[in-house]
């Protein structure tokens, strides 16, 4: 139920396979030297209540497949180099911005059917 893996300097990638496992709670993978995408796969994570990714080197848009997380109540993702704008809509209504600072390429909040949720990803 929870995967503390959080200031032990690990490299790599999220393995997507984190997405398979079903009871997971809290997932904290803060403080590493993590890289490449926010795996899409964790939207299946339907019992996940905190993510936290912050401070690690991460790219690429938010998936909006987090947006389906009902239980979801902590995403904080400052620190990385996300691009894309901030989702708003599901539990995303009440993650404070601050949780998304510090990623030069990430705007948002985004304005739903206003603008693609990719820019500045290219």
């Amino acid at each position: 139920q929870y995967l503390e893996l959080y200031k032990n300097n690990i490299q790599g990638t999220i393995p997507s396979e984190l997405g398979n496992l079903k009871n997971l709670i809290s997932l904290d993978l803060y403080n590493n030297n993590l890289t490449g995408i926010v795996p899409t796969s964790l939207g299946k994570l339907k019992s996940l209540v905190f993510l936290r990714l912050n401070d690690n080197r991460l790219t690429g848009p938010i998936p909006r497949a987090l947006t389906a997380i009902p239980s979801l109540k902590v995403v904080d993702v400052s620190s990385n180099d996300l691009c894309g704008t901030i989702p708003t809509n599901g539990p995303f209504a009440h993650i404070p911005l601050q949780n998304f600072e510090n990623n030069p390429r990430l705007e948002g909040p985004e304005l739903l059917g206003l603008a693609s949720y990719d820019t500045n990803c290219t």
